[in-house]
């Protein structure tokens, strides 16, 4: 059972990853495009969150599961208490990149920067907590 979990892990894993890498990678794209052209190709790339939502949710469940045996000795693990705590934390940056999404698919364009923001501190958190993860359970 937990090889299974530990599968889903690493796939909600790369599915978040994944999807913070590819937003920066469009928007270095969007800076070498007119401001309008940005404008317009910014949005259209937003379909790619719902595969982050997907592997943060497949992220959470597995980890959830994989806890299991960890909860009783939590007090004696801060490296763990710490990737436990970014985890919420990345989940707070999530729900406010996913409504500053929606102001700017509703054309309130001056929302970019802080999405821009947002999404940087995103995946430097998500970094953090792998770095995290591997240095508890290496």
């Amino acid at each position: 059972m937990r090889e299974t979990l530990l599968v889903f892990h690493f796939i909600g894993l790369a599915m978040g990853l994944g999807t913070s890498f590819a937003f920066m990678f469009l928007g270095f794209a969007a800076a070498k495009m007119e401001k309008s052209e940005a404008m317009q190709f910014t949005p259209k790339t937003f379909v790619l969150s719902r595969m982050g939502q997907i592997g943060f949710t497949l992220l959470v469940i597995s980890g959830l599961l994989l806890m299991m045996p960890f909860w009783s000795t939590l007090g004696n693990s801060p490296v763990l208490v710490s990737k436990l705590i970014l985890v919420l934390v990345l989940g707070g940056l999530l729900g406010m990149i996913g409504a500053t999404m929606k102001k700017v698919q509703k054309g309130e364009g001056q929302h970019v920067p802080r999405l821009i923001l947002l999404g940087r501190l995103g995946l430097i958190t998500s970094l953090t907590i792998v770095v995290l993860a591997v240095l508890n359970f290496k």
